[in-house]
């Protein structure tokens, strides 16, 4: 029954995957901006800005086929553990790794979940933020996770992504998206030097993935 199970929700996360991406790029009209790098068959971690639920989705929808579905979004067990529907949802359909957010109640550590699924030989997508930015600010401060990352798994390129428009196409509080285009702006990977503090790499990563936004900065550099 086991292996029967396994097979039924590899085929359940593949028809997902496929269904998702044509969704996305008939929505959106997607396109991925390989401005840093290209695809790769290389482990990576997707660092990406976060607004909108969808926003994995349209980065997934951005990948080759392959390396789409070695890909696993990382998301908060708080929301997408809340009840079967919504676990069902997020493990089995969408392949998603949770990790628990909330540092005082947690009984696992979200770290040892992340390193499990990379010693899997899977790549993820990772919101730095910690959560979606309902801001006015292009990105919030980056929290510890992604340092701890780069450090734990040296081997595995961190490649900064920014997404642009999503949090239009699918508001929070929405289900149904809005067409409007999108596109996902890939940057050249960048990894932690010798000796380099953790704040000073976190603000160094934030500060390449805000030079891929291509608005305008409103705070006039560039």
């Amino acid at each position: 029954m086991g292996e029967i199970r396994t097979l039924a929700c590899t085929a359940l996360r593949t028809a997902t995957s496929a269904t998702l991406a044509a969704f996305a790029r008939a929505t959106t009209g997607v396109r991925p901006i390989w401005a840093g790098t290209g695809p790769s068959d290389r482990q990576r971690i997707y660092f990406a800005n976060h607004a909108s639920h969808g926003d994995f989705i349209l980065l997934s929808a951005c990948l080759p086929p392959r390396e789409r579905m070695r890909t696993r979004a990382v998301a908060g067990a708080d929301y997408w553990g809340k009840s079967k529907l919504r676990r069902f949802i997020a493990e089995d359909m969408l392949s998603s790794v949770l990790v628990e957010r909330n540092w005082v109640e947690r009984t696992v550590d979200p770290l040892a979940v992340m390193l499990k699924t990379l010693d899997q030989g899977d790549s993820l997508i990772f919101f730095p933020e910690g959560t979606r930015n309902m801001t006015e600010e292009p990105l919030l401060r980056f929290r510890s996770g992604l340092y701890n990352l780069a450090v734990a798994r040296p081997d595995v390129e961190l490649v900064p992504c920014w997404i642009e428009n999503m949090s239009r196409v699918l508001p929070k509080g929405e289900f149904l998206p809005v067409p409007l285009l999108c596109r996902v702006v890939f940057g050249a990977p960048i990894a932690p030097t010798q000796d380099e503090e953790r704040r000073a790499f976190l603000d160094r990563a934030r500060d390449a993935l805000l030079a891929l936004d291509p608005r305008p900065r409103r705070d006039g550099k560039p």
